[in-house]
């Protein structure tokens, strides 16, 4: 979708000339909010960046969940720093590593203390599949409609979303969508919650029936669907979802890439339901933009053979030490800032203003989320809930930018995931920047 740049004041000129001399080299598939922002950052610190051209920029978006203390925390930086000067690659146990472990197996919920590190979430999820495998000796798989767990050909399957998969089946067997998520702002079966007694999953539960061997090794599930546009499900539906998998003999794995370390307001996605799945995927802001991902489960679990074997289920980057580094430094300014409380109470605040701008807007349809995971559903009409066309949400993002705001406005589906760290001036200042940017556009 074209945008006319030349209307808005960024990207600026030295922006543009870097973004197009890299454009020569880069290949072509970018995240859509750097392709379409065409910024050049100069430098960041904590919730704000600042690009090449003396831009400022307040980020509601921690580089899609990934920035959990923002840029540049003085004490992730010291123990990065600290082990680099030390030892920066490899296998081998290393002091933060022993840490981080610890202080993860502590926080967990009880029964999984068995961790293995990864580099990136999709990897994990694949070394999640592998494990049901081991486990379970059974080997299909089911995820639900608009679901997101990677996009590398082992899980590409499980993806709900079929615009990353057009044109690049078939896809690997095993691997099954049987229903929709409890997406009730758009109930794909035109119901109403409570009164549906979850209809969806009942769907779901038919679908495993009707096009699956019946032989399924685990249900993969996001507590707060991310990429779909951070839908957040009933209370007691993910408690549900845990039972029909064991209808099914089947594991339970809760991805909890975006929804853990604090984003929901908890810190872990499944305590909204008082749930212990068997095994959960965690990434993203657990590292604060170091690559780093982990599976957790039980000891048990992690044993079972060939998951458990010597190399089994090991990684060359994974658990290398600066990236227990990270994951340490992470954990340590979570606890030690109140990060979850935070997450917690800027996230409340902030849907508030947003509940009282969909009164005002006649574009916002919904709102919803949990903690700092928060969505707004941009429509053409509250009553048909026609999505907002693309070109009109393109320049509602380039008016945010102008504005100095980073956010995901491109879709109809806005994401709000700002670094945990934000205050609640900086998320009531992005939030106003969002107001006047969508009263451009009436």
């Amino acid at each position: 979708m074209s945008v006319n740049l030349s209307a808005f004041r960024v990207p600026g000129p030295k922006s543009v000339k870097l973004f197009e001399e890299e454009s020569r080299y880069m290949a072509p598939g970018l995240q859509s909010i750097g392709l379409f922002s065409r910024i050049v950052v100069k430098r960041a610190q904590g919730v704000w960046i600042e690009d090449v051209d003396g831009n400022r920029y307040i980020d509601f978006t921690a580089g899609i969940g990934v920035g959990s203390l923002g840029h540049a925390h003085p004490h992730y930086v010291k123990v990065l720093c600290d082990q680099i000067e030390r030892a920066n690659y490899g296998s081998f146990s290393s002091e933060n590593r022993v840490e981080f472990l610890r202080m993860l197996a502590s926080m967990t919920p009880p029964g999984l203390d068995a961790v293995q590190m990864y580099s990136g979430g999709a990897e994990a999820v694949e070394a999640a599949l592998r494990l049901a495998k081991s486990v379970t000796h059974k080997y299909e798989f089911c995820a639900f409609w608009g679901s997101f767990h990677g996009k590398t050909g082992g899980v590409l399957g499980l993806l709900g979303d079929t615009s990353f998969k057009v044109g690049l089946g078939p896809m690997m067997p095993g691997l099954y969508l049987p229903g929709p998520y409890a997406y009730c702002y758009r109930c794909a079966l035109g119901l109403r919650h409570p009164e549906c007694g979850f209809g969806c999953l009942e769907l779901f539960r038919e679908g495993i029936k009707r096009q699956s061997c019946q032989n399924i090794a685990a249900i993969l599930v996001e507590p707060v669907q991310g990429t779909a546009g951070n839908v957040v499900p009933p209370p007691g539906y993910i408690k549900a979802v845990q039972e029909l998998s064991r209808e099914f003999n089947a594991i339970l794995i809760a991805d909890e890439m975006i929804t853990g370390f604090g984003r929901t307001g908890r810190m872990w996605g499944v305590e909204r339901d008082g749930i212990v799945p068997d095994v959960m995927t965690l990434g993203k802001g657990i590292g604060s933009g170091f690559p780093l991902s982990v599976l957790v489960s039980s000891m048990e679990m992690a044993s079972a053979k060939p998951f458990g074997n010597p190399s089994g289920s090991s990684s060359s980057y994974g658990g290398n030490p600066m990236a227990a580094a990270a994951g340490r430094a992470v954990l340590e300014v979570i606890e030690q800032e109140g990060l979850v409380e935070n997450a917690r109470r800027v996230g409340a605040i902030m849907i508030k203003r947003l509940l009282e701008l969909k009164e005002e807007s006649p574009f916002i349809g919904d709102v919803r989320g949990e903690g700092l995971m928060i969505g707004i559903e941009l429509v053409e009409d509250k009553k048909t809930r026609q999505p907002l066309a693309k070109d009109i949400t393109r320049r509602l993002f380039h008016e945010c930018l102008d504005r100095g705001l980073i956010s995901m406005c491109y879709s109809h589906n806005v994401r709000i995931n700002p670094p945990l760290v934000i205050s609640e001036d900086e998320a009531l200042e992005g939030c106003e920047i969002f107001r006047a940017a969508l009263k451009s556009l009436e």
